[in-house]
């Protein structure tokens, strides 16, 4: 058996309905106010996480708690000389890190530069690198078929590689690489290993582009006679809260094995690209959280055009009101009734908002490149916003409703 307060609360909504769905047209103009402020505000979000999770998905590919130290001065007498500026970053000084920074758990030699690389009738311009084993984890690469190369190839000095998969489409096509012979400038290299895809960096750099090989190769066979430093020092911190002690003994350390002088600039740079990222995904929270504010504000424009309704609707159901009361109606039986309504009204509108925000999402998504997904959360915080603003924009003509004489109003016509 039914309880008299759900008696009382179906027949409390299906009395708002009805006195709604008099008004169709203006019911429904006033339903989309808040249906376009609540859809704004769950795309809002949306695109915000969205962002946040392609930044947080490119910090990832950065590395694994990723130092870098860079050869060549940030700023030698005013001008910067660049990673190729200098040629004293050493071997010996990647052997240091390893041996007296603690807070590093990682270190990876690394020359680089670009080549030619022939296959049969096949060529392809690449950027090529020249790596440690240790490099591959700092990056987080992993292989799909064939394995990496191993520190025996290193002290070896042997002409094996990897490559990514936009050198295997443009020298192989579809054809598995693994086991065949490539040229890379006047050097025969095997190929052992096939990395797994990676795609574009936030900067639009193709990382599948790219052919890896040990480091010592590199620098033989490659940079040729007589080249023996580094171009860079690539490492992985222990943890995320070790990277920034880890850079500051890095450099107390490179400074001393490089005699540089209190005063000196340093001929290194230490460089921590997910500085960067990370600002990047603050700024796309704080972005979030501004543009959150900005569509809320159309929400207020909705609740104003409920308010204008539920207006119009007293001063057009007047001797409706003075019969209710007439009768027996209280005045908070009437306020109750026309905030009844203003809240259903934001209910509606809010409800359209989320059918409205997964719609228009089919259409955000090809534009953003993004995926969108209609956050749980968002949704159901936005609607019931909306339905506090219906409240709160509602109050004033319901207890203006709830105020009228019965007598005065029994006389209006």
């Amino acid at each position: 058996m039914k309880t008299p307060v759900r008696v009382l609360a179906r027949l409390f909504v299906l009395e708002s309905a009805r006195a709604l769905s008099r008004y169709k047209l203006r019911t429904t103009l006033t339903a989309l106010g808040s249906m376009v402020g609540v859809a704004a505000v769950i795309w809002v979000v949306a695109i915000g996480r969205a962002g946040t999770a392609v930044a947080e998905a490119e910090l990832a590919k950065l590395g694994d708690n990723l130092v870098w130290v860079e050869a060549g001065s940030r700023n030698v007498a005013g001008v910067r000389t660049g990673t190729h500026g200098t040629t004293s970053l050493m071997p010996e000084d990647a052997e240091a890190i390893r041996r007296e920074i603690p807070l590093v758990k990682a270190v990876a030699e690394n020359v680089d530069g670009s080549a030619q690389v022939v296959y049969g009738d096949h060529n392809w311009n690449t950027r090529w690198r020249g790596v440690s084993p240790e490099y591959f984890d700092v990056k987080r690469w992993q292989v799909i078929d064939g394995s990496f190369f191993t520190p025996e190839h290193v002290k070896a000095v042997d002409s094996v590689a990897l490559i990514g998969e936009t050198v295997r489409q443009q020298l192989f096509g579809a054809a598995n690489p693994v086991g065949q012979v490539v040229r890379v400038q006047t050097s025969l290299f095997r190929i052992v290993g096939l990395l797994a895809p990676k795609g574009q960096t936030g900067s639009g750099q193709d990382q599948d582009d790219i052919i890896m090989m040990p480091w010592t190769s590199a620098q033989k066979k490659l940079k040729g006679r007589g080249y023996e430093w580094l171009d860079d020092i690539v490492c992985s911190a222990v943890s995320p809260e070790a990277v920034n002690p880890a850079v500051d003994a890095i450099k107390i350390l490179m400074r001393q094995r490089h005699h540089i002088g209190p005063n000196a600039d340093d001929d290194f740079n230490m460089r921590r690209p997910d500085e960067v990222m990370n600002a990047q995904i603050a700024a796309s929270q704080t972005l979030e959280v501004l543009l959150v504010v900005l569509a809320s504000i159309s929400l207020l424009v909705g609740g104003i055009g409920i308010m204008n309704m539920m207006l119009a609707s007293v001063a057009q159901r007047t001797r409706e009101i003075g019969i209710r009361m007439a009768v027996g109606a209280t005045p908070q039986a009437v306020h109750v009734q026309f905030l009844g309504e203003a809240a259903l009204l934001s209910l509606l509108g809010g409800v359209l908002g989320v059918v409205f925000s997964m719609c228009g999402a089919v259409f955000i998504e090809p534009l953003l490149g993004w995926k969108l997904s209609t956050p749980a959360d968002a949704a159901f915080i936005a609607v019931m916003f909306s339905i506090a603003v219906g409240l709160v924009f509602g109050f004033f003509p319901a207890w203006r409703a709830a105020g009228l004489d019965p007598i005065d109003a029994l006389h209006n016509e």
